[in-house]
């Protein structure tokens, strides 16, 4: 399998992710201040949101990738 052919599925994969998972979060932790041995720090929980055209157009091009990337020229 060449690599056009394995970076088409990874496009078709992630798409398809992104489609079924629309969203997700993490926890960022930073540290604010540090005096002596009092450390304050914060947690923040981000979103991030995958727009739904960005994982149609990742299908449609692994797709892409797929059907080109197997023709020899």
């Amino acid at each position: 399998m060449n690599t056009i052919k394995m970076v088409g599925i990874l496009l078709i994969v992630a798409g398809v992710l992104g489609v079924v998972f629309s969203t997700f979060s993490f926890t960022k932790e930073t540290h604010e201040a540090k005096l002596g041995p009092i450390e304050l720090s914060v947690r923040e929980k981000q979103t991030v949101n995958i727009p739904v055209w960005a994982s149609v157009a990742a299908v449609v091009v692994g797709g892409l990738l797929l059907v080109v990337g197997g023709k020899k020229g």
